[in-house]
């Protein structure tokens, strides 16, 4: 598999922040948001062939219970399904990290889906693959009724929210496991995004996560 990193640390999103993982990122992307945070999993993928045997001795070298594979998109590696298998095998609770536009009969425990709204199509010549790609309301609805799911929007303006409430009603989808999370890797504009946007989230029965990991650490690799 093409693999960017792998790392110990603290789940910075969604319903098991705070929850001490190791994180298995994937390299290689069928997306390429305007405002992707891991360019280098996506735009310009790096990262190295690594076998499973290879990944999973890597993984185990941390004190983990919680095993999250992310990308890029890890939903197209190949090995994908082995990988997850041999994760549970090792009684590892997985989160797939993924846009949700690829099903694959995976292992996992939380399928935390991530679809894309108009604000992450980028200009340029990836504008048509992305935009048509983005949103697969079929595939959704697939990984919904397979896994325990959360549905993690990123969002940048309140605009956003007229798309947002479209996508849940389309896909029927439970409020409760609906999140709304502040684009961004700034501190100081996540907090700005994030006030108005917890209050939205309150009021709307939606949930709200913040982006720990870069309140803490920043918008760095390996945390």
């Amino acid at each position: 598999m093409f693999i960017a990193e792998i790392f110990h640390s603290l789940q910075g999103e969604g319903t098991l922040i705070g929850v001490p993982s190791v994180f298995i990122r994937t390299s290689g992307c069928n997306l390429r948001c305007s405002w992707c945070d891991t360019p280098y999993t996506s735009w310009q993928p790096e990262g190295e062939q690594r076998s499973l045997d290879e990944i999973l001795d890597h993984a185990a070298a941390y004190s983990a219970h919680h095993a999250v594979v992310t990308g890029g998109e890890p939903m197209i590696a190949p090995e994908i399904v082995p990988l997850t298998e041999r994760l549970r095998a090792r009684g590892l609770h997985i989160t797939i990290e993924t846009a949700g536009t690829v099903f694959a009969p995976v292992a996992c425990d939380l399928m935390s889906i991530s679809p894309k709204l108009a604000n992450s199509t980028p200009a340029g010549s990836w504008a048509e693959q992305h935009e048509r790609l983005r949103f697969q309301p079929e595939v959704l609805r697939r990984l919904m009724g397979n896994y325990d799911y959360q549905l993690k929007f990123v969002v940048a303006a309140p605009g956003d929210l007229l798309e947002i409430h479209e996508m849940v009603d389309r896909l029927k989808a439970d409020r409760t496991r609906v999140i709304l999370m502040p684009e961004g890797i700034d501190p100081a504009i996540l907090r700005e995004r994030g006030i108005w946007l917890a209050e939205t989230a309150r009021r709307e029965g939606f949930r709200f996560s913040p982006r720990l990991h870069i309140e803490l650490w920043g918008n760095r690799r390996g945390v």
